[in-house]
């Protein structure tokens, strides 16, 4: 085969990898639209019927027992759907979609502290998987949609196709031209389509740094106090499973206990860290400081929820965990208390998952290009002090694959 038939070739490919990527994001902006709409009605009805939270045990019961008797390989979460991506075995099973949706939204409605781009991750790993399968795609296209699916539901449920596409390619860990060809039209096809359906996502305030040794100084200690809440997040949440499960045998009712204690806790402090807690941080960014307390309790119900057996994201949670430090931080150091909420918010959910530079770029798509410089500098050191392993730690199993990676193509 000549040179320029060769190049033909990986035109070819290319082009079919663009429109298997631009298929996949459209399943995930359809599925993250949905998820969207129904994750603000369970928000909403919550609100209004805060007697719903002395129900979270049932649910939970319900939701342990699916999840324990129908879940399979489902049961793995985002972790399976970023090893997949990372090491394409059979990819994510066709149930995962479906349940992590109902389990999430329930979860919501009852007043669970989950998230929301875990659901949103499965469900487009999920669905792609299932779009590969019925149009018979090769081992090697499934690998790279796998990475792409990433991409389309990151970029499409926060609405920051540019770190989508970042997000795929850091988090998997097996970066290349094919999978890039892939992930950036999942991840803008995505976004595209969520917004087309009517969703719209929250717009955020511009943010700047102006630049001094001074500022340097306190964004390299917002870092260090970030990169600490993260490490607490990271390694708090699998010890608390671990707890859970050496305590409790029966895997469904470990949710109920998660319940309990949630409804104990608000019985105790109240509903603002029960679900996204989002008003906490929209409260942060019109300028009034949060109190120091609001992070480790979101922190608190979030580490339940998750180490108990609830379904769903620590993004959202570490969002708010992150913006909510920040803004008590700001008064103290001397910082705008939106900045320091914006910082807090991309650097705490990208040292958990080892992600910096796809928070540094959210930064950007979030608050704007001024952004980018202090959020590289607070989630670099955020992740350093963070060490230790991933939220979206996974086992890497390799299965033989019937056709070899394209060395060509590695960047």
């Amino acid at each position: 085969m000549g040179p320029s038939s060769l190049r033909l070739r990986h035109v070819r490919q290319d082009a079919l990898l663009a429109v298997l990527g631009a298929m996949s994001g459209a399943l995930a902006g359809i599925a993250s639209y949905v998820f969207l709409e129904l994750l603000e009605w369970a928000t909403n009805t919550r609100g209004r019927n805060a007697w719903l939270v002395w129900w979270l045990p049932v649910a939970g019961l319900v939701i342990g027992i699916v999840y324990h008797r129908w879940g399979g390989r489902a049961r793995g979460g985002t972790a399976l759907a970023v090893g997949e991506a990372h090491a394409y075995t059979v990819g994510a099973p066709a149930r995962m979609a479906p349940m992590v949706l109902v389990g999430t939204v329930v979860g919501h409605l009852f007043g669970a502290s989950v998230g929301r781009e875990g659901t949103a991750v499965q469900m487009s790993s999920s669905i792609t998987e299932g779009l590969a399968r019925a149009v018979r795609l090769d081992h090697a296209h499934r690998a790279t949609l796998a990475r792409a699916a990433l991409a389309g539901g990151f970029g499409s449920v926060f609405g920051v196709p540019f770190a989508g596409v970042v997000f795929a390619m850091e988090v998997a860990r097996r970066r290349t031209v094919r999978a890039l060809v892939a992930c950036v039209p999942a991840a803008f096809v995505g976004h595209a389509v969520v917004s087309a359906l009517g969703h719209h996502h929250d717009a955020r305030p511009h943010v700047q740094v102006p630049f001094s040794f001074g500022n340097l100084v306190l964004l390299v200690a917002l870092g260090w106090v970030f990169g600490a809440t993260a490490r607490a997040f990271a390694l708090g949440v699998p010890a608390l499973k671990q707890i859970v499960a050496r305590l409790i045998r029966p895997v469904p009712l470990r949710p109920v206990v998660g319940g309990l204690a949630t409804a104990a806790l608000f019985w105790l402090v109240g509903g603002d860290y029960l679900g996204l807690s989002v008003h906490l941080l929209d409260s942060a960014f019109s300028g009034i400081s949060r109190d120091w307390y609001d992070a480790p309790l979101k922190l608190v119900f979030t580490a339940i929820a998750l180490g108990t057996g609830f379904v769903g994201g620590e993004v959202t949670p570490l969002f708010v965990i992150g913006g909510t430090l920040g803004s008590a931080l700001a008064d103290p150091l001397g910082l705008s208390p939106v900045t320091a909420t914006a910082l807090g918010l991309v650097a705490v959910f990208g040292a958990a998952a080892h992600v910096p530079f796809t928070c540094a770029v959210m930064a950007v798509e979030l608050f704007g290009a001024h952004a980018f410089v202090p959020a590289v500098v607070v989630c670099v050191v955020a992740r350093v002090v963070a060490g230790g392993e991933s939220i979206y730690a996974h086992p890497v199993v390799v299965a033989p694959a019937p056709h070899p990676p394209d060395r060509a193509h590695s960047v």
